[in-house]
């Protein structure tokens, strides 16, 4: 694209064109914005390669006490929360100091993964993530009580995946879903088979 500048040259102005700089690329990777799976979410505003890191979930760092203790953020819908389970001492609570990553929405055929290092937890790309499209990841969320329809309705999953388990509610036998603590009592006990 040209624009148009003027030059004075011996008294009479002439008229030429000087290419138009082009504006500095943007290194944002990602941006929050209306989801059509859940309220805000979170998309590429670039593509992404897999494996690559994405974003760090932050917040403020509190143990599983004081997350009982601030549970619920919104009394209205006690189900949503920004907590991040990082182990079983330690809880990410995005609602204080969090960044975009919190608004990552669930997907039971997710194109993330949140991955641990050293008690923080990264967003990674499981495959290429082309620009435009939503990021997910599976919340791989556990509750104690024993799974009846109610409480799966409790936690309805919106992803729209071939494989939708429809609830949010991860299957409790998944090797990788971190123990909450009531779990890790239970099977502290145990010995390991031979």
């Amino acid at each position: 694209m040209y624009v148009r500048a003027r030059a004075r040259l011996h008294s009479t102005y002439q008229i030429f064109a000087v290419p138009k700089t082009a504006a500095p690329k943007s290194n944002r990777r990602i941006q929050v914005r209306r989801s059509g799976v859940h309220g805000k979410g979170v998309f590429a505003l670039q593509d992404l390669a897999e494996g690559e890191t994405i974003i760090e979930y932050v917040g403020e760092v509190i143990s599983w006490d004081e997350a009982q203790d601030r549970h619920p953020h919104d009394p209205k819908d006690p189900n949503h929360t920004f907590y991040f389970h990082v182990n079983e001492d330690k809880v990410i609570d995005a609602l204080y100091g969090g960044n975009s990553s919190r608004w990552i929405n669930h997907s039971c055929d997710p194109n993330c993964e949140a991955d641990e290092e050293n008690d923080r937890i990264f967003i990674k790309a499981l495959r290429n993530i082309k620009a435009g499209e939503e990021l997910n990841y599976d919340y791989g969320l556990i509750i104690d009580e024993p799974y009846t329809k109610k409480l799966k309705a409790e936690y309805p999953c919106w992803c729209g995946a071939r494989n939708c388990r429809g609830t949010l509610l991860s299957p409790k036998d998944r090797e990788d879903t971190p123990k909450t603590p009531s779990q890790k009592k239970k099977t502290s006990g145990k010995k390991k088979k031979a």
